[in-house]
């Protein structure tokens, strides 16, 4: 009863992700377009931006740099996943 108030991990002792972790290539597509419209909204102060610019330039820019980080991550793992599928053996590997 003494961990009630803790929350539970993975068998491999890792605590939870960051909210991003899960979302593939649409997803970090979707945050780099919703990124952008915030960053026009902010541009153009409609209601809701914050009293200091740069502010709202700032969150608008993490969250278009995570999702740059998720498609490139992605694809990179993809590339990554074709190149060893489409890779021959070689004599060594026979042997």
């Amino acid at each position: 009863m003494a961990d009630k108030g803790l929350e539970r991990s993975d068998e491999r002792g890792h605590g939870p992700g960051p909210w991003w972790v899960g979302l593939g290539a649409w997803g970090a597509v979707a945050l780099i377009v919703f990124g952008a419209l915030a960053a026009v909204w902010v541009s153009l102060r409609l209601p809701g931006t914050p009293e200091e610019l740069a502010t709202g330039y700032y969150g608008a820019a993490k969250v278009v740099a995570i999702g740059l980080v998720i498609v490139g991550s992605t694809l990179l793992g993809r590339r990554r996943a074709r190149a060893a599928a489409t890779e021959e053996p070689t004599e060594a590997d026979h042997a």
